[in-house]
């Protein structure tokens, strides 16, 4: 797998100091799973966080408080996120990482999509949020609205192609955005584009249409 877009350094760094929400943190774990020179980064950061936490004064944190870091900064990249509602067999679809894979009821083909409009679909994450945590499946040639942002934004190709101001998106590439970019993807593919999407803010559209269907789009 090439990948050819990473994630940030901030966004790294508040995954290993546990800052993200749920669904930021199961973007960022589910892209480690593919991505190697993201996940060196990662634990680089855990260890500096790790030489960090020991070098401060024992007295000035609490025991329990200490061990509750130490614990979070030991355990394994791609579970760093709150448990699944319910267990899935892992490895289902060769297609979903292995963190996604545990929030999924099967295969990418076989999920209950819901259609927002012909060619767009959308498969929710079992939780709530001020933003949103989703899997979304753009038909070739299909487009999303052209939009900005009231926060961040990550996206992570599971399937297919997508090309925007930014550049070219495919499996394993992550967009790691926030309020400074507006962008339209555009599927480029001969395939359905399969994106894992989370948010933590609602978006903000720049065209008047935009505006008027976004409560339809949940976005």
């Amino acid at each position: 797998m090439n990948i050819n877009h990473h994630l940030d350094d901030a966004t790294l760094m508040s995954y290993s100091a546990g800052s993200l929400s749920q669904g930021m943190a199961l973007v960022v774990a589910s892209h480690l799973a593919f991505c190697s020179a993201c996940r060196e980064r990662a634990e680089m950061n855990d260890a500096v966080g790790g030489v960090l936490l020991e070098s401060l004064d024992a007295e000035t944190i609490e025991d329990d408080m200490l061990a509750a870091i130490l614990a979070q900064i030991d355990e394994p990249l791609e579970r760093r996120i709150v448990e699944p509602r319910q267990a899935i067999p892992s490895l289902s679809d060769p297609e979903i990482p292995v963190p996604l894979n545990e929030y999924v009821s099967g295969p990418l083909d076989q999920l209950e999509w819901k259609r927002i409009v012909p060619g767009v679909a959308y498969y929710d994450m079992p939780w709530q949020g001020r933003g949103v945590s989703r899997l979304l499946r753009i038909a070739p040639g299909k487009s999303m609205l052209t939009h900005t942002h009231n926060g961040n934004e990550l996206t992570l190709v599971l399937r297919g192609s997508f090309s925007d101001e930014v550049g070219r998106f495919c499996r394993g590439d992550i967009a790691d955005l926030d309020d400074q970019i507006e962008h339209q993807p555009l599927v480029d593919s001969d395939e359905d584009c399969i994106c894992l999407i989370a948010t933590d803010a609602p978006l903000r559209f720049t065209t008047l249409f935009g505006k008027l269907v976004q409560p339809m789009t949940g976005f």
